[in-house]
């Protein structure tokens, strides 16, 4: 399934890409533009991330930018677990009735980290699932 990027979210991949060398597979914008969350290539975190978080800090001082990275699956249940982390993810089930909606069983300590303030992190997960998987939904339990 192909991901449609408008053209700032296709100039901060390039930036991505330069900056750390990974390929980057989507990039999601927040409005205002100070967040990002960017899908990294399958095995390319720890590139992407660096020694002690060097280079995706100096990624986000390029861009001015709060970034998170999430490292892309072919394996739907996998992406999703992915786009959690670091909360600890036990099990994720995939319902397909009238919507297709991800269950993710989550340690009851990371709800919070699942959630992410103001709900940003699970509101990242939904849209990415969309995108890349058309998950209709994502739940917590």
């Amino acid at each position: 399934m192909g991901v449609t990027l408008d053209d700032a979210a296709r100039r901060f991949l390039a930036a991505f890409e330069e900056v750390t060398g990974v390929d980057g597979r989507d990039c999601l914008v927040t409005e205002g533009g100070d967040r990002l969350v960017i899908v990294v290539e399958t095995g390319g975190m720890s590139d992407a991330i660096g020694p002690g978080g060097r280079t995706v800090k100096r990624f986000e001082e390029r861009v001015d930018a709060q970034v998170r990275l999430v490292e892309d699956a072919d394996d739907p249940e996998e992406f999703v677990a992915n786009t959690f982390a670091p909360a600890a993810v036990y099990n994720v089930t995939i319902s397909e009735n009238t919507d297709v909606v991800a269950y993710v069983e989550v340690a009851e300590g990371d709800r919070g980290i699942a959630i992410g303030t103001n709900g940003r992190t699970i509101t990242a997960a939904r849209r990415l699932a969309a995108r890349h998987f058309d998950i209709d939904d994502i739940q917590l339990t």
